[in-house]
């Protein structure tokens, strides 16, 4: 008996440690894809704003996009995140005020700020591209890409990855919960491989 709910505990461990090999695999995958520059837009993704002020997280996306837009200056941006709880100001208001700071001009971005969550963010942020406008982009976090990129292919959106760096403080925490993230979202099929 023994023997047996220790071959089952092993065996379940084991099939645990691969599913994760595989997401971390996927992960660092999408988060070090070759780009096929230039893009016609960026989807920014919004992160916590803690009253008016980004969090690090957020802070490194608007760093990413901003690098992108100084060196592409026929890009558009469609800065997407809604004004979640002890936030002040939209996440997407947040990006475009870091962003203007950084010199971008608001002719070049759009708001999308009433999203509250990656799925939303991009289904918000596709309204809103203009017709004419055929190669994307979507700026988030490195851990988070590969989920984001599965969700708009889902809606019918082709876009490729910029990588945000993640804080080195909520490497772990954000791991895990992408972890929680994408098999959620796989339980619905809302994902593949």
């Amino acid at each position: 008996m023994k023997r047996k709910i220790f071959i089952s505990f092993t065996t379940t461990i084991v099939i645990i440690l691969i599913y994760i090999f595989i997401l971390q695999y996927n992960i660092h995958r999408y988060a070090n894809q070759k780009t096929s520059d230039p893009f016609d837009y960026l989807i920014v993704l919004g992160a916590r704003v803690k009253g008016e002020t980004p969090s690090l997280s957020l802070k490194y996306r608007i760093d990413a996009a901003d690098e992108y837009l100084l060196n592409h200056p026929a890009c558009i941006a469609i800065l997407s995140g809604g004004q979640g709880k002890g936030e002040d100001i939209s996440e997407a208001e947040a990006i475009r005020r870091g962003l203007e700071e950084y010199g971008i001009s608001s002719a070049r971005l759009i708001l999308e700020d009433t999203s509250t969550n990656t799925k939303e963010n991009i289904a918000f942020s596709k309204k809103l591209i203009p017709n004419h406008l055929k190669s994307g982009a979507v700026v988030t976090n490195d851990y988070h890409l590969y989920r984001t990129i599965k969700i708009a292919e889902k809606q019918d959106l082709s876009l490729t990855g910029i990588p945000a760096k993640t804080p080195k403080i909520a490497k772990l925490k954000s791991h895990v919960r992408e972890y929680a993230a994408i098999t959620s979202y796989r339980l619905k099929n809302d994902i593949s491989w």
